[in-house]
């Protein structure tokens, strides 16, 4: 063998290997349901309007009177001197800076008494997340439990694992709190707009998928374990496991990421960055029955620059937000795919000229905005309402286990029943709702 074939052998090896650590990487999160835990939730037999979830993060928290709920009387200590606009649902305005989203208000309704009081950020999170008071147990986040209550242990069949995030972890508490590791979502850093999306472990961009099958073709026959151990059950599904990561990695299954797949109209329609391709991500996970896909949008923690940063990011938002709603309704997914758009909190109404901050916004938990859509929430609707300055609730509070309770209904989980944990613990999904319920006036 010359010294060209050793080179060449060593790098497929090297591939292999790399390969096989990706396989395993992935089993963890597609194929260990196939060995029994001592958490394996029950099933709940009840069957929502919604199959899937998905959630719009605004890491940092917007602005309420920015976004879903302006004040245009309020002075520019207030508004900044920006105005509310109609939709096309009479009677409800919204920010000027989203002039697409008006245009589909009849899709969406909006929440605009949301509240916690809570302004610092990772105890904001974990309320918004788990509808659970930050202290004592951790308990997981809405998508973990979501992820766990429709996924393997339920039948879901997806090749694609059942709790997808984009691109990055919130990292503010961990989101699946007590529940079992395999319950973790797959997180897929790259970016959605680049020329290939590189998922982690399962895209990568400097290796075809060719190349790829060579070198798992290489690995299988290097592999000679299998024809001298005694056949082992768990051996067995180790390697059915293995099969079914590598379906991911080459097959047909991880095309849901290709996003070179969709036209360059269909892209300019949701808009050629980061946010507005991962919405149509998202809508393609859809399509392939991912029950929770979270899309972490970070940047809106403005305390300083807050209008000059609304711009650009609101722009995106109304862009990637209004086609992801317009596509889902063609393709006849929204009806059952529920979509929410949110921050931790929202921001403080008056605006900080002072030094330094020079027209920022600071965290306000007090009172805050929210949009649903889909899944069973209606259209063209409101939700509570704020004071003149968007500083207080005036009526219809919404608490955080009131809201995520209410997603939960709709995806045919009962958030009053008990949540599987590995404890044995009693344990609900929700704590019991606030006095002024879930938000049944709109499903």
């Amino acid at each position: 063998m010359n010294k060209k074939e050793t080179g060449h052998n060593r790098h497929d090896i090297g591939h292999g290997i790399f390969l096989r650590c990706c396989a395993m990487l992935i089993c963890g999160l597609l194929a260990m349901s196939a060995i029994a835990s001592e958490d394996k939730p029950l099933q709940s037999g009840k069957q929502g309007k919604a199959k899937s979830v998905i959630e719009i993060w605004l890491w940092g928290g917007s602005c309420q009177l920015e976004t879903f709920d302006p004040k245009p009387d309020a002075g520019e200590d207030y508004n900044g001197g920006f105005k509310a606009i109609p939709t096309n649902v009479p009677g409800m305005e919204i920010s000027e800076f989203l002039p697409k989203l008006a245009k589909h208000a009849e899709k969406y309704s909006l929440i605009r008494s949301m509240t916690h009081g809570i302004t610092g950020h990772e105890t904001a999170t974990y309320f918004m997340q788990t509808g659970r008071e930050p202290g004592g147990k951790v308990y997981p986040g809405i998508g973990a439990v979501i992820g766990m209550m429709k996924g393997y242990d339920y039948g879901y069949k997806g090749k694609i694992p059942p709790y997808i995030v984009m691109t990055e972890s919130k990292g503010r508490f961990s989101e699946i709190g007590f529940l079992n590791p395999k319950y973790k979502p797959l997180v897929t850093g790259g970016d959605p707009n680049a020329g290939v999306f590189a998922v982690e472990g399962i895209v990568n961009a400097a290796v075809t998928k060719d190349q790829q099958k060579k070198n798992r073709e290489f690995l299988v026959s290097m592999d000679s374990l299998g024809g001298v151990l005694p056949q082992n059950v768990n051996f067995d599904k180790f390697e059915q496991s293995g099969d079914e990561a590598y379906e991911l990695i080459t097959g047909e299954a991880g095309s849901v990421f290709d996003l070179g797949r969709e036209s360059k109209e269909t892209r300019e329609l949701y808009g050629r960055n980061w946010f507005g391709q991962s919405c149509l991500a998202a809508r393609r996970m859809v399509e392939a029955g991912v029950p929770y896909i979270t899309i972490n949008s970070t940047g809106w923690d403005t305390h300083k620059r807050h209008f000059q940063l609304m711009r650009n990011k609101l722009q995106q938002v109304d862009q990637g937000l209004s086609a992801l709603l317009q596509d889902l309704k063609d393709k006849g997914l929204l009806d059952t795919t529920v979509v929410w758009c949110c921050g931790e909190f929202g921001r403080q109404p008056k605006v900080s000229t002072e030094s330094p901050w020079n027209g920022g916004r600071q965290h306000y938990g007090k009172c805050f905005s929210a949009l649903v859509a889909g899944g069973g929430f209606m259209g063209g609707k409101i939700v509570g309402s704020s004071d003149e300055r968007a500083e207080n609730p005036v009526d219809r509070p919404v608490y955080p286990q009131d809201f995520l309770g209410s997603i939960y209904e709709l995806m045919g989980i009962d958030p009053d029943g008990k949540m599987p944990n590995p404890m044995g613990e009693d344990i609900t999904v929700m704590p019991p709702q606030s006095k002024f319920g879930r938000l049944k006036e709109i499903y």
